[in-house]
């Protein structure tokens, strides 16, 4: 089969089942419903309305900081796709036909690549829409400037989506290389929701170490991005100390075709059953 049908045959699969919309739907809810509450407290707080000695935020950070929450907290919607595009195949054997149609394993793991991009793409724009929406609409109620007419904030939108697609890439090569579906997803989601998370908090007690956790992946795509809801300093108004969002954007990148490099040469041309 050639790779445009091998990239239609992979687009139907993703597109035949409930897993793609389902997983948007949970992303819409869960970053615009983080986006709407951190917007409105975060526009209070700008504004002096929260009672008590709650710290005033610079407005002019606020922006960023929210608009970003879709890949700050989203970013688990991508990879988790990602890795289910090759684990689900794996799990109930539609690979092994796949395989048999298309011999060049690469062919096919070049097709899923390609029909990644598209939901990569596909979930940054839902991810996008879900946190400017409700917080640029708290914003404004408040009187708080939004910044949707800036450059830089559509540069930082188009950044984001860029990371959206190569956390799905991350995604394939992580499903490609564990396999087990169970495995992938409990690794993903534990690596991302308490490995990670705990390795920037504990950061700052130790001495040296910011220069190594910036380029865990996650840390990375937030430095692609160019603004997170995890970096207090850039939310208070200050620099940060992240890495530059190019540098970022290779090291996210990097990641991703190592492991897909791993997957490839120790698990992709193995039997399937």
């Amino acid at each position: 089969m050639s790779l445009v049908g091998t990239v239609k045959s992979e687009t139907t699969k993703q597109f035949s089942t409930s897993t793609w919309w389902i997983l948007a739907i949970v992303l819409v809810v869960y970053v615009g419903s983080t986006a709407a509450a951190l917007g409105f407290f975060f526009a209070a707080s700008s504004t002096g309305a929260l009672p008590g000695n709650a710290p005033q935020l610079p407005a002019d950070s606020l922006p960023p900081q929210l608009y970003s929450l879709a890949t700050a907290i989203g970013y688990v919607f991508p990879l988790l796709i990602g890795t289910l595009m090759v684990t689900t195949e794996i799990r109930h054997q539609t690979l092994t036909p796949t395989f048999l149609a298309t011999p060049q394993r690469s062919r096919v793991l070049g097709a899923k690549l390609i029909v990644g991009a598209g939901l990569g793409v596909l979930y940054g724009v839902v991810g996008i829409a879900a946190s400017v929406g409700p917080s640029a609409a708290m914003l404004a109620l408040q009187g708080v400037a939004t910044q949707l007419g800036d450059s830089d904030t559509w540069a930082m939108v188009g950044r984001m989506v860029v990371a959206f697609v190569l956390w799905v890439f991350i995604g394939i090569a992580v499903g490609a290389l564990v396999r087990n579906q169970i495995v992938a997803i409990v690794g993903v989601l534990v690596f991302t929701q308490f490995i990670e998370p705990i390795a920037r908090t504990l950061v700052t007690f130790i001495e040296g170490a910011a220069d190594v956790v910036r380029f865990l992946p996650g840390a990375a795509s937030d430095a692609l991005v160019g603004a997170s809801i995890f970096d207090a300093e850039a939310l208070m108004g200050g620099g940060g100390s992240a890495l530059e969002w190019w540098a970022g954007g290779l090291v996210l990148l990097a990641i991703a075709a190592v492991l897909m490099v791993l997957a490839y040469l120790f698990s992709w041309r193995r039997d399937v059953a």
